[in-house]
């Protein structure tokens, strides 16, 4: 057996060498069952819209990075902890779009969206690519 097997549970004989491969396993292996998670395309429509919202949104006063706005919208949809930091500041304890489901990455899109009409972003065309197939991917 190899070290790792991936398993997508799109019909009957995937779930039948799933269920082999688990027959198989060595005592020890970690077997893990959980939602599909975000596709690249979705991930980087993601990138796409953050680099749109960089460019054109001031927040209160300031231009948050593509990373920092994903911070924000994530710590939106999330509903974060904040920690005071060690030397001051704050911590946002937080969540990883990398481990977000297809719906998870999907309500991120859609708070992108909604926050960007409130600030008039005027999306790319990478940032609206998609955005249909997405929506009926997500149903």
């Amino acid at each position: 057996m190899s070290e790792k097997q991936v398993f997508c549970i799109a019909h009957e004989t995937a779930r039948r060498l799933a269920i082999v491969a688990v027959q198989h396993a060595p005592m020890g292996y970690v077997i893990e069952v959980k939602p599909r998670t975000r596709s690249l395309d979705a991930n980087a429509k993601m990138w796409a819209m953050l680099s749109d919202i960089s460019r054109q949104v001031n927040w209160h006063g300031q231009h948050l990075t593509n990373e920092e706005w994903k911070d924000v919208l994530t710590a939106a949809l999330k509903q974060q902890k904040v920690v005071p930091g060690l030397e001051g500041g704050f911590v946002v304890i937080g969540a990883r779009t990398r481990n977000m489901t297809i719906r998870e990455m999907s309500d991120l899109i859609e708070l992108a969206y909604a926050f960007g009409a409130e600030q008039n972003v005027d999306w790319s065309e990478p940032a609206l690519q998609g955005y249909e197939e997405m929506m009926r991917g997500a149903a």
